[in-house]
């Protein structure tokens, strides 16, 4: 009897360790999600994009190209608005273009490289491999990453859960948390094609600047101009002077902030260019401020929203704090 015990609890070990063997660790699942995120010569996906940051959750269409070494296509539509931005990086620079407004914008940047974001999976999967402290769970299905966020918002959202399926070894879900874990933002993956590469020229900025919308500047020019503030928390820095400016025609409302963090917001009716097809040199990198695409340097932040045009600029703020200052202005009184 004590002789089949033995053998039981020999079996039962072998078992045990036959399991653990079949058992992938961090690293090299880390390694494997790399080699097929990253390493690929292509991909073309579809995902929505939800933020959560405001007062109503705002829902996107996310459509990304991605095409070695360094083609991107990136389309960013709301929900139940005909209003379409893109993101386009081709051998001439970095462009953000928006049909609607009839602009074209030209950076001299390394976009996406400085500045990650979770619907490009490369980057996602650079993220996961530059965190030495991140942290992988496992469900029946899926491969659970906790780790750093490494773009423009990482102070103020510092931390993504990024969600893998364990059969496919593709992204499922993108989780962006606050510094109290609390989701601001949510990407879910619809589809991922990998090894799609599509032609040098269907990249090229003249295939995007066709105006197919509805001229949305044009019908907000009918509506009030309403300034907006900003809803901040910080208790040494109020607003000193506001000022209502006309020039040509055009009104502009200049607002100073003083204190610890000073900084002055500008903001005018967006003016129409006449053609979508001459790109305007912009200064900085592009930023996804989630509701629209802006532009960022060391000491400005700028970008346009339901026919108006912002510019922040501070030399106490850091680029943290731009952004953070940008995703708080709202229309209305000062809170």
């Amino acid at each position: 009897m004590r002789h089949k015990v033995i053998i039981f609890f020999v079996l039962l070990l072998s078992v045990v360790v036959l399991s653990a063997c079949g058992k992938d660790s961090k690293e090299e699942v880390l390694e494997k999600l790399h080699e097929k995120w990253a390493e690929g010569k292509g991909y073309e996906l579809d995902a929505t994009m939800e933020i959560k940051t405001g007062n109503e959750p705002r829902v996107y269409d996310v459509n990304v190209w991605h095409t070695q070494p360094d083609f991107y296509r990136v389309e960013v539509s709301q929900k139940d608005e005909n209003v379409t931005q893109m993101i386009i990086r081709n051998k001439e620079g970095v462009f953000v273009v928006t049909p609607s407004l009839k602009k074209t914008y030209k950076f001299q940047s390394e976009w996406p490289k400085q500045n990650s974001q979770p619907y490009l999976i490369g980057a996602l999967a650079e993220d996961l491999l530059a965190d030495e402290n991140v942290v992988m769970e496992e469900t029946e299905d899926s491969y659970i990453f906790t780790a750093a966020t490494r773009n423009n918002h990482k102070s103020i959202m510092p931390t993504q859960r990024v969600t893998v399926d364990k059969k496919t070894l593709l992204p499922k879900s993108v989780s962006i948390l606050d510094e109290s874990e609390e989701e601001q933002m949510l990407i879910t993956f619809k589809k991922i094609d990998l090894g799609v590469q599509h032609k040098e020229k269907e990249y090229a900025v003249e295939q995007f600047t066709k105006d197919n919308e509805p001229n949305v500047a044009t019908e907000k020019e009918s509506t009030e101009f309403q300034t907006h503030y900003p809803v901040l928390t910080w208790g040494n820095t109020t607003l000193v002077d506001e000022k209502r400016i006309e020039n040509d025609g055009v009104e502009r409302v200049i607002l100073t902030f003083e204190g610890d963090k000073s900084f002055t917001l500008v903001q005018e009716p967006i003016a129409l260019g006449e053609s979508a097809t001459i790109p305007v040199f912009q200064p900085g990198d592009p930023l996804d401020l989630g509701f629209t695409i802006g532009a960022i340097t060391d000491h400005s932040i700028s970008w346009e929203k339901d026919g108006i045009s912002f510019f922040i600029a501070s030399n106490d703020l850091t680029k943290e704090e731009l952004i953070e200052v940008a995703a708080s202005v709202t229309a209305g009184s000062l809170k």
